[in-house]
């Protein structure tokens, strides 16, 4: 019986079992991709990212992240900007991610599909396109997918994400409303490793054309679509997407959920990577402190509350107030509060 199963090797799965690993525990990581991918990601990498990186040994700027300095957000023919407070970096999602799996070393089992997963006396017993596996606990870090028994709500939300030629996003990262949903455009690499944008947008129904319905929105978005060609035949998608979720206290012995699987932030302040990275990395330290996962799930639901109130607040005025939200006198100052305030404690 093996110790632990994590089952994702996105970037709270593989946190989790490099933390697991290094303090010598047993870990198995299991990941359906044959390879690292592209998925539905704004890419966005601030401080509190960075600090967990730290600790698992990598670098944002090592690893090719682009700088970014600065926040603008445009409506209608209104355009604000502001200094980011914070160091951050535009990093793809390929390059972290394979960057994080290349460090879970010899734990990550590639090309293997959890298909199901059911508690046994003293663990767990999981069903995989290549056999069972019993383990003592497993990790849920599948992101925005499920494990059939164990659901997460859902929501009208569809994330999509599509990479971009010809755009001079310069060191900013832009946020764009427009009618239907909300979008984040910033610099970042492309699969061969030359400059590019990546632009993600969060919306209620799918448009019929995504880069004229966010130009569409404001004046810096039609500036900064004007020359874009999309690198891909359509945007990457993922629908139900729950923003502001975070997972009840309690659920079954031993079985640990991370990232996606534990609480969802508002795409727009740009902490869903730091979520993920931090709550593997609190779900190793509650396993080798002996903590059940109930007591985990308690932990990090008070942890995660406030950057969720305060990001759900933010996400409310961009979409529903974009003017005021792009207010020239209003956005350094509100720029600073909501970045304050859907920081994670690290001391915790």
């Amino acid at each position: 019986m093996i110790g632990t199963v994590i089952i994702g090797a996105g970037p709270a799965g593989c946190a989790a079992a490099i933390a697991l690993a290094r303090a010598g525990q047993e870990v198995l990581l299991l990941e359906r991709s044959p390879a690292p991918r592209e998925v539905v990601c704004g890419e966005f990498l601030g401080v509190d990212a960075a600090a967990a990186l730290a600790v698992l040994g990598l670098d944002p700027a090592a690893l090719g992240g682009i700088p970014l300095r600065r926040v603008a957000v445009g409506h209608g023919a209104r355009t604000a900007a502001a200094p980011l407070p914070f160091a951050a970096w535009g990093l793809s999602r390929l390059r972290l991610d394979g960057a994080l799996q290349a460090a879970a070393g010899p734990a990550l089992r590639r090309g293997v599909t959890v298909l199901g997963a059911s508690p046994v006396p003293g663990g767990w017993r999981l069903r995989t396109s290549a056999g069972e596996v019993a383990a003592r606990r497993v990790i849920l870090a599948s992101g925005k997918h499920g494990l059939r028994g164990f659901p997460r709500p859902a929501s009208p939300w569809l994330g999509l994400k599509l990479h971009l030629d010809g755009v001079a996003a310069g060191d900013a990262v832009s946020l764009l409303p427009f009618a239907g949903g909300y979008a984040g455009l910033q610099p970042t690499q492309g699969e061969d490793g030359q400059g590019g944008a990546n632009l993600c947008a969060a919306v209620r129904s799918r448009p019929a054309e995504l880069l004229a319905a966010v130009a569409a929105g404001s004046a810096l978005g039609a500036r900064l679509l004007r020359h874009a060609t999309p690198r891909w035949d359509r945007p990457l998608a993922v629908a139900g997407i729950p923003y502001g979720f975070r997972l009840a206290a309690g659920g079954p012995p031993g079985l640990y959920r991370i990232g996606d699987q534990a609480s969802v932030i508002p795409s727009f302040t740009g902490e869903g990577m730091a979520l993920a990275l931090h709550s593997g990395l609190a779900a190793a330290a509650a396993i080798l402190a002996g903590q059940e996962a109930a007591d985990f799930h308690a932990a990090w639901r008070r942890r995660s509350a406030g950057p969720l109130r305060w990001a759900g607040l933010g996400a409310w005025a961009l979409r529903l107030a974009p003017a005021g939200f792009a207010a020239a006198a209003g956005i350094a100052p509100l720029a600073r509060l909501v970045a304050r305030r859907t920081r994670l404690d690290l001391a915790a």
